[in-house]
């Protein structure tokens, strides 16, 4: 398994994440890339990899689709095995990834006992199909967690989630006008990147409060 690992400069790191792609885009996107700066400049630890399928295209393998759910959840666990047993990578152990990397994280997180999961444009349901919610996991869930969500993201608005029964380890963090990458319309008065650092310092402040 390759890994790209980032670190601040912070003498003091809050613990390390683990930080799963989303279906269509590889480790080092943009948007992977720009959250796991800001993430290691408020002192945590990300560590990327990518699911069998994605490695393949990046070894010439052409476009593949995601690989099917036992796939990916068992690399989930491959992934979390290896890096417990790494002693230069910080606790407490945080779990969680952007779209699909975080879902597929949600569904392990109580089974591999990890010490919080952390969600980024969560994929609640398809686009035009908020019906259709896959949400099941959190009415009892027991890792504490953090979903990071945009108020326009197609995948899940906050009136589409009004009925969905969370457990009290779940919290949904709502970044105002984002899409599915976080990134607000212009006429918002915000940005992206404003929001990227809002959650890295929401992200750093819970990894904290697991280390207490």
């Amino acid at each position: 398994m390759n890994y790209l690992i980032d670190r601040g400069a912070r003498p003091r790191t809050w613990g390390t994440l683990i930080f799963a792609h989303g279906a269509g885009a590889p480790m080092d996107s943009d948007f992977m890339d720009a959250l796991a700066h800001h993430l290691a400049e408020q002192g945590v630890t990300v560590v990327r990899f990518e699911f069998p399928y994605m490695a393949q295209r990046r070894e010439g393998g052409g476009k593949r689709p995601p690989d099917r759910q036992p796939k990916l959840l068992q690399c989930w666990r491959d992934v979390v095995a290896e890096i417990r047993g790494r002693s230069d990578l910080s606790r407490p152990l945080l779990i969680g990834g952007k779209s699909m990397g975080g879902r597929m994280a949600s569904l392990v997180a109580d089974e591999l006992g990890v010490d919080g999961l952390c969600c980024f444009g969560f994929p609640f349901h398809a686009p035009g199909k908020p019906e259709k919610l896959r949400v099941e996991q959190f009415a009892e869930m027991t890792t504490p967690a953090r979903i990071f969500q945009g108020t326009r993201d197609t995948f899940g608005k906050p009136h589409e989630l009004e009925a969905v029964v969370f457990s009290q380890a779940v919290e949904l963090c709502w970044l105002e006008d984002g899409d599915h990458d976080l990134k607000p319309r212009v006429k918002s008065g915000l940005t992206q990147e404003q929001h990227l650092i809002d959650v890295a310092v929401q992200v750093a402040a819970f990894a904290r409060g697991l280390s207490c």
